[in-house]
């Protein structure tokens, strides 16, 4: 097998891109069969699928070109998956049919593993008259919030959650309450939420120009511009949300703004796209291609770089015909297009080893010559396809070349689309790459920063102990391997040091050469003024960017990673405490509840008992922790914690903590719960638990608070006699998360990253 570059880039493998059958049996085994797999299925629609399929696996072996996510685990595996890796759905009708048609068609999409971007604009607002009903519309957020509920339940393929981003326009009269909506911690969950930004917009801001919010030519409110948008950025700097948009640009400099109008993007803002685009994305590992790293003679490979970059065109163009799509209109409008997005990670990585400060007008320079070069290379091999396979059927050379992007481009790439064509519509775009990135041995994500040099994360091993290990930033071991303990150069930045205004020139360099958009995050320190927190976004408007995304650590959007060097607080003994989904307050029963009688005071410490309870069709374990209070010289159980690193369970088991708790306080016989715990039967089936039936995973906590009220003393039996795990019963509880909680492997540590919340342990990206 290949030598993974490091332990974590062999699990992720392992974990989400090697083939396996349906029981867990090995197909792929070794990484070279992955790439052989892709390189076949890719192949497959040439007229010499053999010659081709070896200059495929060239380019990816060495991991130096990286396919997505989802073209590495689904091409060639035959199953119902799409290769595409996100989509704009059609335009929402203002018509309460085709809002639920325009839901089934996302559950559909979701279903097959495509994270999915709507405009929220089309629907009338809050309070307008619905006629023929005699009644008022409940507005977009209202609707939005039943696609997050849909959202919630569709499972995507890959067994991860479906991504969504929803857009609005900032003329829209409800926009003031979109601005607000993600600041209630439990609505849109799913969504990103970005806000359509005009350039008449901008220009008010600039000059104190009052603002209409309009619908269907009806002004239903004026407000001032400046007020608004400091809203916009009053909700960014506390809640991360929502991102900025500039729509007007990017249906100005896109290729096709003689045959489509934009109007939202994919889940991470990389790919704005029509009603029905999809988004096909790749990435070339800029990391791979450095010769001599850290030598005297370090330097891009540029030839190396466009013979890549060709063959990468070439692979993702025979994907648009080897993929499936969940809807036809999105096939149709795929093949009408044939838009691609290849991108590039280990950006940073490749500065730092050619010498180049990341932020630096040195490296911004690099980094726009490096973009050009790929562009450059994209565009004139999708020219040679349109000479061989035609050019995509909406190509109009005249209104083409017209466009913002190609008033750049070289005067002899142009010359060759005209008389030529060219096979795809738009071919380049900066996609986030955090779990590719980590298969390709831990390379610096797209065009970000390094985030950390170093970390630590824990392991699971076979025996269910965890072990720690170091996960290294590729550069960094590259500096190891070829100068050992020596310290790392000044030039060496990470995204915890960069000042926000190096994020936004790196940003903006890139975006030059990048026909799509970028997926970014400007991390901004915690301690960053509001007014200096602002001029981020206006650099960014006035430099070029086609949207913003920040990020600040705070007590709502939790904090950074903990990098090697800094080590957590030791835990304090102190009464347990179970984290919420967002690492950011104790599920400590809470909030207004209206009792029959008065609550028992809660002490400032109690004693309990943490148990392990291990459900068999469940990959993670539910830990169940009860505390207990003394009154009258005897123990009763007081309150309840139930966690689990599955997040499938996150719901209930917090409704389940506060609802159980909240009883149990209130004093009395409560001995009924255990009763209606275990009466409770799933109609999908239980299972056998150490001899015994148990109907239903709620029915085994159940089983467990029952035993624990034994133990004490306050009912009298002998319970389902479920064992426990004694280590549960010491678990530290009391450490301070360092970010939030992963959905997928349950470690704390995500942190935002390419507009992303990223998981820094697996890899899991909320967008997919």
């Amino acid at each position: 097998m290949t030598a993974f570059a490091a332990p974590i880039a062999e699990q992720i493998w392992d974990m989400k891109y090697r083939l396996k059958e349906a029981d867990g049996t090995p197909v792929d085994g070794t990484v070279e069969d992955t790439w052989r797999r892709i390189a076949r299925a890719l192949a497959s629609v040439e007229k010499d699928p053999a010659a081709w399929e070896d200059r495929f696996y060239s380019a990816l072996e060495g991991f130096k070109y990286l396919p997505a996510g989802r073209i590495t685990a689904g091409a060639g595996t035959g199953r119902t998956v799409t290769l595409f890796n996100c989509f704009v759905m059609g335009t929402i009708p203002d018509d309460m049919g085709g809002i639920f048609d325009a839901l089934k068609e996302a559950a559909l999409t979701m279903q097959q593993g495509g994270g999915i971007g709507y405009d929220f604009s089309t629907i009338r607002p809050r309070g307008a008259e619905v006629k023929g009903v005699a009644a008022d519309a409940s507005g977009p957020l209202s609707f939005m919030d039943v696609w997050d509920a849909m959202c919630r339940t569709i499972m995507s393929a890959g067994s991860r959650r479906g991504a969504m981003m929803a857009t609005m326009r900032c003329d829209h009269p409800d926009i003031e309450a979109f601005i607000a909506a993600k600041q209630d911690a439990a609505r849109l969950r799913m969504f990103n939420l970005s806000v359509l930004v005009t350039d008449a917009f901008m220009d008010a801001v600039k000059t104190g120009k009052p603002w209409d919010l309009t619908f269907g030519g009806k002004v239903y409110k004026t407000v001032e511009a400046q007020d608004l948008w400091n809203r916009i950025m009053r909700a960014t700097f506390d809640y991360a949300e929502p991102g900025v948009i500039f729509i007007d640009r990017i249906n100005t400099m896109n290729n096709l703004n003689y045959a489509e109008t934009i109007a939202a993007t994919n889940p991470c803002g990389e790919q704005p796209l029509p009603p029905y685009g999809a988004c096909l994305l790749g990435s070339v590992n800029l990391a791979r291609l450095v010769t001599d790293p850290f030598g005297p003679e370090a330097a891009l490979d540029l030839e190396a770089l466009d013979d890549l970059t060709r063959v990468a065109v070439r692979m993702m163009d025979n994907t648009v015909d080897a993929s499936r799509f969940p809807l036809p209109e999105q096939a149709a409008e795929a093949k009408a297009k044939r838009r691609i997005g290849l991108g590039v990670t280990g950006l940073a990585d490749a500065l730092l080893m050619v010498g180049l400060r990341y932020g630096s007008e040195d490296a911004a320079k690099a980094t726009e010559e490096w973009m050009h070069r790929i562009a450059r290379a994209a565009y004139l091999a999708s020219v040679d396809l349109a000479k061989e396979k035609g050019a995509f059927p909406l190509f109009d050379a005249k209104m083409f070349l017209a466009s913002g992007t190609m008033q750049a481009m070289d005067a002899d790439v142009r010359k060759a689309i005209e008389k030529h064509g060219i096979r795809n519509a738009l071919l380049t775009s900066v996609a986030p790459t955090g779990t590719i990135s980590l298969y390709a041995g831990n390379v610096s994500s797209g065009i970000e920063p390094v985030f950390a040099y170093a970390y630590k994360r824990k392991v699971l091993q076979k025996d269910g102990s965890r072990t720690e290990e170091e996960v290294v930033d590729y550069a960094v071991q590259q500096w190891r391997d070829r100068f050992g303990d020596m310290p790392l150069p000044e030039h060496f930045v990470n995204a915890q040091t960069l000042p926000p205004l190096d994020h936004v020139r790196m940003q903006a360099a890139a975006q030059k050469w990048v026909d799509s958009s970028i997926s970014k995050t400007i991390n901004c320190p915690e301690d960053i003024g509001f007014d200096a927190f602002k001029d981020v976004y206006m650099a960014a408007w006035d430099q070029g960017c086609k949207g913003c995304t920040t990020y600040r650590p705070n007590a709502v959007t939790g904090s950074v990673l903990t990098v090697a060097e800094e080590k957590p607080a030791k835990a304090e003994k102190a009464a347990p405490e179970v984290l919420s989904k967002d690492g950011s307050e104790p599920m400590t029963p809470h909030g207004d509840v209206i009792y029959l009688s008065e609550p028992l005071d809660r002490p400032q410490a109690l004693e309990g008992a943490t148990y392990k309870l291990k459900w068999p069709d469940s990959e993670h374990a539910i830990y169940i922790t009860i505390n207990d209070i003394v009154q009258g010289g005897h123990r009763r159980p007081f309150e309840v914690f139930i966690n689990s690193k599955n997040m499938e369970h996150f719901a209930w088991t917090v409704a389940l903590t506060r609802m159980i708790s909240a009883v149990f306080r209130r004093g009395g016989d409560v001995s009924f719960v255990v009763e209606e715990l275990k009466a409770v039967f799933d109609p999908r089936g239980g299972a056998w638990m150490q001899g015994r039936y148990i109907p239903s995973i709620l029915a085994a906590i159940g089983g467990v608070i029952e035993r624990h009220m034994i133990a004490i003393g306050f009912i009298e039996g002998e319970g389902l006699g479920l064992k426990t795990d004694p280590k549960a019963q010491a678990m530290a509880v009391g450490e301070t998360p360092r970010g939030p909680a992963c959905p997928s492997c349950g470690q704390f540590g995500m942190h935002m990253v390419e507009g992303c919340m990223t998981c820094p342990n697996c890899g899991y990206s909320k967008c997919g």
